[in-house]
């Protein structure tokens, strides 16, 4: 999403880091929000945050390092001033966060100061992996609430104490590390760099660690004779819709699967395909079946697709569906139900090529479709 407006600034002479851009976005309500970005629009973002009240000021050493590390730099300016932390700003601030997230082109790791790291939680306790790639949290005050919160944060995140003043490890905080589900934390005290004048190396040192592992810089490659997982991942990074694909089998019942791999083939004629795995329990209908139907899920229906994607469910039990001008189940609500006569049948490795020929279609325009995208739900952003 491109910002609003920018104004482009120098750095000072002899800088490394090239171009400083100023960014708007729009916060909550509508409130511009301003950012400085520096580093390659192509590289990995990273997106500073820091304490509510504070510039960016001490984030400068960071900020340039992690460009010359070969990342795309982000630094939030916060709306208000230090004294702005009532319940009603601390709300507008999660919001503010929220929105310039959504606006960004790429899921950032984001790295938060202090309160900014109240803030960035908060923020990214919901939805935070439709966010953002990783959370950083550098000596951020945690209290019993925050740990509650904390327990329900599923996105990888890195707890450093002591990364801009000597840390104070208290039991509270023991408590907020191992409630985070994907958590690690470390304490610049007890990093190989644990001199005060090395504060910021030491900061640096685990704040690049931590990224590299959850955005890696150089492209993860696979070839001929590597592991599925890897050719998986690599597969997962073609975003996709998500279907279930239904049929009636010999006794006239209705049966169903979970699939992505779907797409259209022709408009004349009307054909369309989906790839269905050896291994699944509904395999053996939909080779038999002369009818199918394929039924595109909104974002409302992803308990269906859950259902659908796991073994020994009984898929269709309390779930609206009704059989379609050629009998087969159609699901109530779908973003789009076709029906469909099979045109052929094609193996391919260990999944089959199931081909059919649309004789019905209807769609419901008005609703999101539910996405899925490196191994997640996803769901459309519009900012």
């Amino acid at each position: 999403m491109l910002p609003l407006s920018f104004k482009p600034a120098r750095l000072p002479a002899g800088s490394q880091e090239g171009v400083l851009i100023t960014t708007e976005h729009k916060g909550f309500v509508g409130v511009r929000l301003t950012a400085d970005v520096r580093g390659d629009e192509n590289d990995p973002a990273v997106l500073l945050l820091p304490d509510a009240g504070e510039g960016q000021a001490g984030w400068q050493k960071v900020a340039e390092a992690l460009v010359l590390s070969g990342r795309r730099v982000i630094s939030l300016d916060l709306r208000g001033s230090a004294a702005d932390w009532s319940s009603a700003d601390r709300a507008a601030h999660v919001e503010d966060l929220r929105a310039v997230l959504a606006q960004l082109g790429s899921r950032p790791v984001v790295v938060a100061a202090r309160r900014g790291g109240w803030i960035a939680l908060n923020a990214l306790v919901t939805d935070g992996a439709f966010l953002a790639a990783g959370l950083v949290l550098v000596d951020m005050p945690v209290d019993q609430a925050s740990t509650e919160t904390a327990a329900r944060l599923a996105l990888p995140t890195l707890v450093i104490r002591g990364g801009f003043s000597p840390s104070e490890c208290t039991p509270a905080g023991d408590a907020f590390n191992a409630a985070l589900p994907i958590g690690e934390s470390v304490d610049i005290e007890d990093a190989d760099m644990a001199l005060a004048a090395d504060r910021t190396e030491a900061l640096l040192g685990q704040l690049l660690d931590f990224i590299e592992r959850r955005q890696p810089r150089e492209a993860v490659e696979f070839r001929a004779g590597s592991d599925p997982r890897t050719l998986r991942d690599a597969m997962g990074c073609f975003a996709t819709g998500i279907t279930i694909v239904t049929a009636l089998d010999g006794n006239g019942m209705p049966a169903g699967l979970t699939a992505n791999s779907f797409t259209s083939v022709s408009l004349d004629p009307p054909l369309l395909l989906v790839c269905v795995a050896n291994t699944s329990g509904t395999a053996p209908v939909l080779r038999d079946a002369s009818h199918f139907g394929v039924n595109v899920l909104q974002i409302g229906q992803q308990p269906a697709s859950n259902r659908f994607a796991t073994k020994g469910e009984d898929r269709f039990a309390n779930l609206p569906w009704a059989p379609g001008e050629t009998g087969v189940p159609l699901l109530g609500g779908s973003l789009v139900s076709f029906e469909c006569q099979r045109e052929s049948l094609h193996e391919a490795g260990d999944h089959f090529i199931l081909i059919g020929r649309v004789v019905r279609a209807q769609f419901e325009p008005h609703r999101d479709p539910l996405l899925y995208f490196r191994g997640k739900y996803r769901r459309l952003h519009f900012a």
